[in-house]
């Protein structure tokens, strides 16, 4: 498998995933600040201009929900998923809720354009953030973590997509100080090895 990203990009999510499962892949690192992902090679693999994107041998797959799950079929003994199709669903509910909707808030800091072009708009858009990636640490905080991981003793998929968010967090100016579970878990998180080898490239 090939697996394109970026560093500080949501692709660290699905890259600590692949080490989860002691996948065999090559990572393909794209520079968003060089302008790689509109270069027509990479428009090839995803069309969207965006990472992360895996090859597989039977196609290219992108968006870290649907990645991150394919892994965890290919390797079920590294048990990253609940078996339990309830618990599945809450798993798959919590990573949807932060690629549609806290993604979507944080990229309104540096990513308006894709909305509008109004500068008081933009303006507008970013002068939120801060208040809405607040809420949603919360409502996360107070709703959707059961501890120490995301979905109680088993750590899985669900906690480096966390991890990722809470990187936006602070960097969104959100005070963490009243989120304890979220701080807790950045901290049991940032613990494991191959969190550690990934965060070398992701500088």
């Amino acid at each position: 498998m090939k697996f394109y990203y970026a560093p500080m990009s949501c692709a660290f999510a699905t890259h600590v995933v692949l080490e989860d499962a002691e996948a065999k892949y090559e990572a393909i690192k794209i520079d968003l600040k060089k302008g790689d992902q509109q270069r027509p090679e990479f428009l090839k693999i995803n069309p969207k201009g965006r990472v992360p994107a895996l090859v597989t041998e039977k196609g290219i797959l992108t968006e870290n929900p649907a990645i991150m799950y394919y892994i965890c079929q290919l390797f079920p003994e590294k048990k990253l998923a609940p078996t339990d199709p309830y618990e599945l669903a809450k798993a798959q509910a919590f990573n949807m809720y932060l690629s549609s909707t806290v993604h979507v808030g944080h990229a309104h800091k540096h990513r308006g354009h894709r909305w509008t072009n109004d500068e008081s708009a933009l303006a507008s858009l970013t002068a939120n953030v801060k208040k809405n990636m607040t809420d949603y640490a919360e409502y996360i905080e107070n709703n959707l973590i059961s501890g120490p991981w995301v979905l109680g003793d088993n750590y899985s998929i669900c906690d480096p997509y966390l991890a990722l968010v809470t990187r936006w967090f602070r960097d969104d100016g959100v005070d963490l100080a009243p989120f304890q579970k979220i701080k807790n878990h950045n901290i049991k998180f940032h613990e494991r090895a191959n969190v550690k080898k990934v965060m070398e490239l992701h500088q």
